[in-house]
């Protein structure tokens, strides 16, 4: 197997040091050399360097930073470069603080080569230890997540493979799902991966503000512009300029609204309340909703026009239920952090409570998961979390079993319109419109079952 040769940046304003290390190291490493900060820069960005010898004397010219200012830089720049500062017999105080500055190693004038490779040598081999080991954590994790959201189900490793493929491109994309799935996980990760990351990413949740207010919230207001502006405001868009707008729950933005938005999208300008200037704005729109838009645009509660301008791309969340052993994942996940969090390291997951985790059928999906296993950590009074920690009924599924699958149904058809009823706060409307029934149908199954709000 062909090894790439380690490459090597050698920094001195003294031609002859220069010179004398290319000669010495040339047959064993690529070599660049570099006579002052400016030229370091350049070739750190374009050679992009495993290891740096550098003159701690460097002599600063026309602004440069000196050899330990320029250490700070490349450190900065690239903490995995191996630095090596030359020294004169008179530095090595000045050597000494280098290498708490990040340095890993000095060596003395006038130049020794022979242990100059000997400590080059070394200085790579520590090197590769380090990136490998970073290498093979950084796998271990992929195996369980990426960009924070964890699971390696086949439906998961596609959507990050989509994730992957889409993030560069500026195009408007619409995740779709039912609450709790990650949808905002997921809009973040396209943030990050984008190169759009270190601009702000502005997250709005259109369901949960004032249709009233939701315009100045998105678009700005000019003082005076209605009773009680009484001064300008700038709204989530102009906020999100050049970075990323999330737009939550887009299936609640009112009709009205709908227009304004699909008008910035075709454009990409605004005028705030009030105002008498249009806004050019530079910002990626990102949209979620656990609503089914199609049926939304039959009943003419969302506009098709803006409908297919949010989904250039569509990608559709699996709800927990269909992620397989990934529900095993994330009660590990979520377990390790509360227990950090709450000091009980020596607190464990009971063996039937994770058997009722898994054959819960999770309605609110990840978050729900989340907060009940948070309760359970709190709550739990022995070396052990129960079902009852978690707030869910012990149903064991065996051969031995004595419940029919008439009521295994009973059981859990009543826990899921419960769930929904209560994320929902008994909006029967909506409820019924999520279940696919009838607001009748609905208020018989109450009835079957003894859901009532007081309980």
């Amino acid at each position: 197997m062909l090894i790439e040769k380690a490459r090597i940046l050698i920094v001195d304003d003294d031609e002859g040091i220069r010179n004398q290390l290319k000669w010495a190291l040339d047959d064993d490493y690529i070599i660049e050399v570099a006579a002052d900060a400016t030229e370091t820069m350049q070739r750190l960005r374009e050679f992009q360097p495993d290891l740096i010898t550098l003159d701690i004397s460097l002599s600063p010219f026309a602004g440069d930073p000196d050899g330990i200012d320029l250490l700070g830089e490349i450190v900065k720049m690239d903490s995995t470069i191996k630095v090596l500062m030359i020294t004169g017999l008179e530095d090595k105080a000045k050597a000494l603080d280098a290498v708490r500055l990040g340095a890993y190693d000095f060596y003395q004038k006038p130049i020794d080569i022979s242990e100059v490779k000997f400590i080059i040598t070394r200085a790579l081999g520590m090197q590769y230890l380090e990136r490998e080991n970073r290498r093979l954590a950084e796998s271990v994790f992929e195996s369980i997540g990426y960009q924070n959201i964890v699971g390696n189900h086949p439906s998961m490793l596609e959507i990050f493979r989509t994730i992957d493929s889409v993030a560069p491109i500026d195009i408007t994309v619409l995740i779709t799902g039912e609450s709790g799935t990650g949808k905002e996980l997921v809009a973040r990760a396209i943030h990050a991966k984008s190169m759009r990351n270190n601009k702000p990413f502005i997250p709005i949740n259109c369901g949960a503000i004032p249709s009233s207010l939701l315009e100045s919230e998105l678009f700005g207001h000019e003082k005076g512009a209605f009773t009680g502006a009484y001064q300008r405001k700038i709204g989530r868009l102009e906020t999100a300029n050049e970075g990323t707008i999330f737009l939550d729950e887009i299936g609640e933005l009112p009709m009205e609204l709908q227009v304004k938005m699909l008008r910035f999208l075709q454009d990409h300008t605004l005028e705030r309340i009030g105002g008498k200037s249009s806004i050019e704005l530079d910002v990626r729109v990102v949209a979620a909703t656990n609503k089914d838009l199609q049926r939304a645009m039959a009943d003419k509660l969302f506009r098709d026009d803006l409908y297919y301008r949010l989904s250039v791309i569509n990608i559709e969340l699996p709800p927990l239920r269909d992620r397989g052993d990934d529900i095993k994942l994330l009660t590990k996940y979520f377990l390790d952090k509360y227990l950090r969090q709450f000091s009980k390291p020596g607190l464990t997951l009971a063996r039937k409570t994770m058997k009722a985790i898994e054959n819960y059928g999770w309605p609110g999906n990840i978050r729900e998961l989340e907060n009940r296993l948070k309760r359970g950590v709190i709550v739990a009074q022995s070396d052990e979390i129960i079902p009852d920690d978690i707030n869910i009924d012990e149903v064991e599924l065996s051969e031995k079993s004595e419940m029919s699958l008439y009521d295994f149904r009973n059981v859990y058809e009543k826990r899921f319109i419960q769930q929904r009823v209560e994320a929902n706060r008994w909006n029967i409307s909506k409820v019924a419109r999520e279940l696919d029934l009838s607001r009748t149908t609905l208020y018989d199954l109450l009835n079957k079952y003894g859901i009532s709000k007081k309980k």
